[in-house]
């Protein structure tokens, strides 16, 4: 069976509210997608039984919910009372995946984004305690809802916790592998990682969810990466799931800030979405078998 590839409205809205959604969709599902990324910045940014007949219309399978880390969400380092609202904030994402059937919530769920700091070996190993501590509810939560949990490892200059494969490995040690993995993003794998087939190895029986975009954020294709590579040892360690295009648009004060996204990525937002779409089903493709005449 093909490998199903997905999008993220974020490529054109954000926040993302059931306005957005209601546009992207029968876009993307016209366009061939065979599912979508849904983030969920606030709680009551959408509703997911109105979400669920958007999907019901256009096809699409809800790839993820993707969970949101602003500067008030925070696991580690942090006072009690915020602890306790992050926590409350995924399971609520746990509830809404398992509403729409998801199969994962994903993000770089331990501290905001953009939050860095500086830790010795021992301060490292106390903030992992730590996140594994405050983690642990929301990991019940999750087995009991039927969800799997995508840790996001980011690169260095958008957090100081969480950035490499290993690390992430670390951080999770302990907690249910079989609720809990990784969900790994091409753009910041390409920055913290020597290679991406190398990083897909460490991560091996782990992942549970991929997002995939240029190395400056733009168009899956129109870049330096090691596409074959990549997609080849997903499928020799055994990731089977969608392939997510996460792009951002530079027109609004929140995603695009923090993820330093200051200029047009593609000639067009579309074209982030239909060329990279395009390269990948051409990469995934199997090519017809010669014959001799």
């Amino acid at each position: 069976m093909p490998r199903a590839i997905g999008a993220n409205p974020w490529i054109w809205h954000s926040p993302v509210s059931y306005e957005a959604l209601a546009d992207a969709l029968p876009r993307l599902a016209s366009w061939g997608f065979d599912c979508v990324e849904l983030p969920l910045e606030q709680t009551r940014d959408w509703d997911p039984a109105a979400v669920r007949k958007l999907l019901d219309a256009t096809g699409l399978a809800p790839a993820a919910v993707i969970a949101v880390m602003p500067p008030d969400r925070d696991l580690v380092r942090t006072d009690p009372a915020t602890v306790r609202a992050t926590q409350d904030y995924l399971l609520h994402c746990l509830d809404t995946a398992s509403t729409l059937s998801a199969p994962v919530v994903a993000g770089p769920v331990y501290t905001a984004v953009g939050r860095t700091w500086r830790m010795d070996a021992c301060e490292r190993a106390a903030a992992y305690e730590e996140l594994r501590e405050n983690l642990a509810p929301v990991v019940d939560h999750a087995r009991a809802a039927g969800v799997r949990i995508g840790v996001e490892p980011l690169n260095r200059y958008e957090t100081s916790l969480l950035n490499t494969v290993t690390q992430c490995l670390e951080a999770l040690d302990g907690l249910d592998a079989g609720t809990i993995g990784l969900a790994l993003d091409t753009y910041h794998q390409n920055i913290e990682e020597r290679t991406l087939p190398g990083a897909v190895q460490q991560a091996a029986g782990r992942i549970v969810h991929v997002q995939v975009c240029a190395n400056d954020r733009g168009t899956p294709g129109a870049d330096h990466l090691d596409w074959p590579g990549f997609l080849a040892a997903l499928t020799e360690h055994g990731y089977q799931g969608p392939l997510c295009i996460e792009s951002f648009t530079a027109h609004n004060d929140a995603i695009a800030v923090a993820a330093s996204v200051w200029r047009p990525l593609a000639a067009t937002q579309d074209a982030i979405a239909t060329d990279g779409l395009a390269f990948l089903r051409s990469l995934l493709t199997p090519s017809p078998e010669r014959t001799d005449s």
